[in-house]
């Protein structure tokens, strides 16, 4: 049996939501969720910060509701990055050794990780990950891990993702005007993947496709190894405004018009099913088919989902993809969206949940939801390696502690009517503070000059 792990938090900062999860691993090895936190994101837009108030406000409404139900207090956070700025490339690098006799170390690979991070990029573009693929030893190519081989040439091709450098800053600023600090960055897709994908979809080949508000992020894998990963600049809100330019209603009736009734293909909507929306002010309600609502979104997701089959083509791995397509993010909740994509680009498709390494208590059923993808997968890669910092501590209200002793009566004793209890008097002696030192002298033990 392990000891629980340190207690770490995420935050995924969406176009539409700002969602925030504060978990740990517990003796088991799986994934206890203490507290979820959620707003709505007014200030981002396709994952680039727009508003940096606005968006402040939204990560503290998230970050404290996610505290208040764990019962701990957060100070660092791994957050997810992600939007039509990001891009990746390919790059191999090299490192000559002294002796082909000493052992390849992690130290080694170290080295050439450090190398790649002085490549030369456009002005404004910083790397956020670089990510090993293949080595090659000494002309002897396909190794995994070369740690603990011996050779002098070490070679590896590395799959190099960039963002920009003021996107990241404002991203970093707003979780500083929220009071926290940044733990790491991490790429949102790499991030789902983790929550959503299993080992043998990895070897095999997979392509995981997130649908965000804002974008759409695609990530292929193959024989365990990233291999291809792009954004592509549209996704559930634009879907949202082609409801309201072609149903002619409001933004917010057509985004609750797609997630209640859309449909991904319109031969699967009634033909005569018809949905009545409130009209303005003195105007009678506007009466919507859903099978016009369904063909408009066909449309848009047809579009979607013809850049994703592109991104596969043009990885090269479109005939090495036996795992199919994942979907996941908000966009994966509408209707029959896994039979389009399997109409569209040909691969299986499933609907990635993010539960499958969660503690089957741990607020399952909320999280049972491809929305939480990002979330979750962040967490699941800061418990992977968390940051050593020191763990939360929840320090019980007054009251409450109070009641842990049996002793709330005495909370209120010798109390005037309207009269505001004294948390820390204890000059009576008969005060509940004083009954809590009697009954608990082992718990208080070596403390008690510093309440008096």
């Amino acid at each position: 049996m392990n000891n629980p792990s340190p207690i770490v938090a995420a935050l995924d900062i969406g176009t539409t939501k700002i969602g925030a999860i504060i978990a740990r691993k517990n003796e088991n090895g799986r994934i206890e969720v203490l507290g979820i936190g959620k707003a709505d994101s007014n200030g981002v837009m396709r994952g680039v910060i727009s508003n940096i108030d606005k968006t402040v406000d939204a990560i503290k409404l998230a970050v404290n509701e996610a505290k208040k139900k764990a019962g701990v207090e957060v100070k660092k956070v791994y957050v997810g990055i992600a939007g039509q700025h990001i891009k990746s490339l390919q790059h191999r690098g090299y490192l000559m050794r002294d002796h082909d006799q000493d052992e390849i170390s992690q130290a080694d690979i170290e080295r050439l990780i450090s190398d790649m991070h002085k490549m030369v990029l456009p002005p404004g573009d910083k790397i956020i990950h670089v990510l090993p693929q293949e080595f090659i030893l000494d002309d002897e190519e396909g190794i995994i891990d070369p740690i603990g081989m011996s050779g002098v040439r070490l070679e590896a091709d590395f799959h190099i993702i960039t963002g920009q450098i003021a996107a990241i800053k404002n991203i970093e600023r707003c979780v500083e005007k929220a009071g926290l600090e940044i733990a790491e960055v991490m790429l949102e897709p790499i991030a789902s993947a983790a929550a959503v994908l299993n080992k043998e979809e990895v070897d095999a080949g997979v392509a995981l496709v997130d649908i965000g508000g804002g974008t759409t992020d695609v990530a292929i894998f193959h024989e365990g190894i990233i291999r291809h990963t792009a954004v592509i600049p549209l996704g559930g809100n634009i879907v949202t405004e082609d409801i309201r330019e072609g149903c002619m209603v409001m933004k917010e009736q057509a985004e609750k018009l797609k997630v209640k009734f859309g449909n991904a293909i319109a031969a699967e909507a009634q033909d005569n099913a018809i949905v009545s929306i409130p009209g303005l002010r003195n105007r009678e309600p506007k009466e919507i088919s859903l099978k016009n609502l369904a063909f408009v979104i066909q449309a848009r997701m047809e579009e979607i989902l013809e850049h994703v089959y592109y991104e596969i083509r043009r990885s090269g791995f479109e005939g090495k993809l036996i795992g199919g397509v994942v979907v996941t993010g908000g966009g994966a909740r509408l209707r029959n969206l896994q039979h389009l994509s399997e109409y569209i680009a040909g691969f299986d498709t499933r609907v990635g949940l993010p539960t499958e390494h969660l503690q089957s208590a741990s607020n399952i059923s909320e999280l049972n939801d491809p929305l939480y993808a990002t979330g979750v997968g962040l967490v699941i890669k800061a418990l992977e390696n968390p940051i050593p910092t020191e763990e939360p501590k929840y320090e019980a209200p007054v009251f409450e502690r109070a009641r842990e002793e049996n002793d709330y009566e005495n909370v209120y004793e010798d109390q005037e009517e309207g009269e505001v209890a004294s948390v820390g008097s204890d000059s009576n002696g008969g005060s509940w503070f004083g009954n809590i030192l009697k009954k608990g002298r082992e718990w208080l033990e070596g403390d008690v000059r510093d309440f008096k």
